[in-house]
């Protein structure tokens, strides 16, 4: 029975193939896309991935049902805590100006299974979002027409009554989708410019609710007769927030399009952090106007801003703001069909994901094969499937993908850059430092490693401190941590921050209404999971980290990330167990996907060298350094006989 079990060795070869990190080229810069798009265009598009149909339907739902006015303080919350999820976005896009997003991101710095599963969830995100926004597009098209078209539909082609399908087709829906799909395929500049357009009228319909709000504003509406400026108090302004935060999901679209920018480095960090402060600045603005104008109990959820015009004698309002809302979310479907098929090119391009989606189209330079593909299957999707169920489950992937990637960036500022970890030695013997000579004294030779891990240097205080390696400060009281390798250390302690992080907030969540923990329970556990948190994060900034980087860096590293983690664990701990599960299920789908195609067609897969039998030798340089040289063993070409020992001394 023993022998049918897998070995200690394969189960560790198999743990390291899932973990394997992708190898980036020397030069990121060189891609087949077409590097065109400028700040200008990437902020256009963060813009309109941020501000859509929730500008106009959200606020309204938001400050009625959840906030009051206050669901201000919501959006200028909602906005910082997508702040911490962005700048870890901005860092990585301009230091790996390459299309994937969150799924690239993961790849280059946490492991290759965890990658593939971000990018999966990432896949059914859009999907099931552009289908959704397409959705609202023609509904709120036809309610204009007086549901007009709902009615042609229902009486010349039938209606379903089918679980989890549509109650008729919404062929509008598809149409659009379709549509959106031949323009994206004609190019990044033609998208970027059909987004522009309707980004522009957008704004323009924005600037106009703001004067006209402003002007036929009325402070009375904030008085206490009308229920005061936080009618539901501190527990409605966080419930509102959790809403509001998701309003600004938009911005990755900027880190997936970084490989068609002139220069990543700069505009990427830029392009993020303009478009989220005018994301954040309208939906603060429209919630002051729209709350000033009529009171806030009195708000039409469904059509906020367009009902606020009617109600004060501007009816003619309301066709603007349609307009403007009609352009929002044509800003979106842009957005999701722009990102979609270049996180499929990302995964397909190293292995993990069907090669066919990897071709790129040499004229327009985009891959076409991913557009039309998954244009159809979100058109599809918008056509018979009833999507307000899992709307909620774009949710849970779009939190997932920024815990990862701020475990990420603590992940990789604690690494030691490309350039510093030393390269093989060339077929011959080591070449000592240039400022040694033959007089500098013998080299010494250690045949195990054993004798490697006896060295001690002679002030490791005084040395250059590598990235992941311990600080001089906390080696007198830390000192079994310097014989970890640089990086390990801090790898282990994100885990832990990690952990600690779910299980805190799942005693927050849950603690009182699920767990029905006793107050002393629920205290001790508190302060032990907080305490696990915190030493983690100690732990973590105790390492040196790199420095001196030409591209944007997060400030207050692993502090701003960390939060980040916290923050997006908490908000998917609050989300339906209905979302869970289908979350496991799709999950499941991936892991098949990987296990039967991915993991054995990956990039990474065909770089790993073939088994063969390996010699160490660790070479001692008077100075102190120490170089490692490992060369396959050849096999001796007469078995029987001795190595010639004089010849192998020569060659040492």
């Amino acid at each position: 029975m023993a022998r049918w079990l897998p070995r200690s060795t394969d189960l560790t070869r198999f743990c390291q193939k899932l973990n394997r990190v992708k190898t980036l080229e020397d030069d990121m810069m060189e891609t087949s896309f077409n590097r065109c798009l400028s700040t200008i265009d990437l902020t256009l598009l963060g813009i309109g991935g941020m501000v859509g149909s929730g500008l106009y339907v959200l606020t309204g739902t938001v400050a009625k049902e959840m906030a009051g006015p206050a669901v201000i303080v919501s959006f200028i919350i909602a906005g910082f805590a997508s702040l911490l999820a962005a700048l870890c976005y901005a860092e990585f896009g301009a230091r790996v100006p390459k299309t994937g997003s969150a799924y690239m991101f993961t790849y280059v710095s946490v492991g290759e299974i965890w990658a593939f599963l971000i990018g999966w969830n990432v896949l059914l995100e859009y999907m099931i979002g552009g289908a959704a926004v397409a959705r609202a597009w023609s509904g709120y098209l036809d309610s204009i027409f007086n549901h007009k078209i709902k009615n042609f539909t229902e009486t010349h082609v039938g209606t379903w009554h089918v679980p989890f399908l549509a109650h008729y087709p919404d062929f509008l829906a598809a149409a659009i989708l379709l549509v959106a799909t031949a323009f994206i395929s004609f190019g990044a500049k033609v998208s970027s410019w059909l987004n522009h357009v309707f980004s522009a009228i957008s704004m323009g319909v924005i600037l106009f609710i703001l004067i006209m709000g402003f002007i036929l504003a009325q402070p009375k509406n904030w008085s206490a007769q009308e229920g005061g400026f936080a009618p539901y108090g501190l527990s409605g302004i966080m419930a509102g927030t959790a809403t509001c935060f998701y309003a600004f999901v938009g911005f990755d679209v900027i880190a997936a399009s970084s490989e068609e920018a002139r220069n990543p480095q700069t505009a990427v960090p830029r392009a993020i952090a303009f478009s989220l402060g005018l994301a954040t600045g309208a939906y603060i603005l429209v919630s002051v106007v729209l709350t000033l104008m009529v009171p806030w109990h009195t708000l039409d959820p469904e059509s906020a801003l367009a009902d606020a015009f009617y109600r004060r004698g501007y009816a003619w309002a309301g066709f603007l703001v349609a307009a403007g809302s009609i352009c929002a979310m044509n800003t979106v479907l842009l957005s999701n069909l722009f990102s979609l098929p270049r996180i499929v090119y990302a995964m397909a391009e190293d292995g993990l994901f069907f090669r066919v989606f990897s071709r790129v189209h040499p004229r327009t330079q985009v891959p076409v094969i991913g557009i039309v593909v998954f244009g159809l299957l979100m058109a599809l999707l918008a056509l018979v499937f009833d999507l307000e169920a899992l709307v909620q489950f774009l949710s849970i992937g779009t939190l997932l993908a920024y815990t990862f990637v701020a475990a990420s960036i603590i992940v990789l500022r604690f690494q030691q850059q490309k350039a510093d970890v030393p390269a093989p030695a060339a077929a011959g013997r080591p070449s000592p430092e240039p400022h040694e000579g033959p007089s500098a004294g013998e080299l010494k030779e250690y045949e195990s490693f054993s004798d490697k891990l006896q060295l001690v240097d002679r002030d490791k205080s005084k040395e250059h401190r590598e990235p992941g390696q311990l600080k001089a400060t906390f080696e007198p009281y830390l000192e079994f941590l310097s014989d970890f390798y640089p990086g390990e250390v801090v790898t282990v302690a994100v885990v832990t921050l990690m952990v600690s992080a779910v299980c805190l907030c799942s005693i927050l969540v849950f603690g009182s209404t699920h767990l029905h923990l006793p107050t002393w329970s629920y205290s001790l556990l508190l302060v032990l999971f907080s305490l696990g948190f915190l030493l983690s994060l100690l732990l973590i900034w105790a390492h040196e980290q790199q420095h001196g980087t030409q591209t944007f860096q997060i400030p207050l590293v692993p502090l701003s990330p960390a939060l980040s983690i916290l923050l997006n664990i908490y908000l998917m701990l609050k989300l339906s167990y209905m979302t869970w599960l289908r979350f496991a299920i799709w999950l499941l789908l991936g892991l098949l996907v990987y296990f039967g195609y991915g993991v054995w067609h990956s990039k990474e897969n065909l770089r790993e060298p073939r088994e063969q039998r390996l010699s160490a030798r660790y070479v001692v340089f008077p100075s102190g350094s120490l170089e490692e040289r490992v060369q396959p063993v050849q096999p001796s070409a007469q078995p029987a006989s001795l190595p010639d020992t004089d010849t192998a001394d020569g060659r040492r």
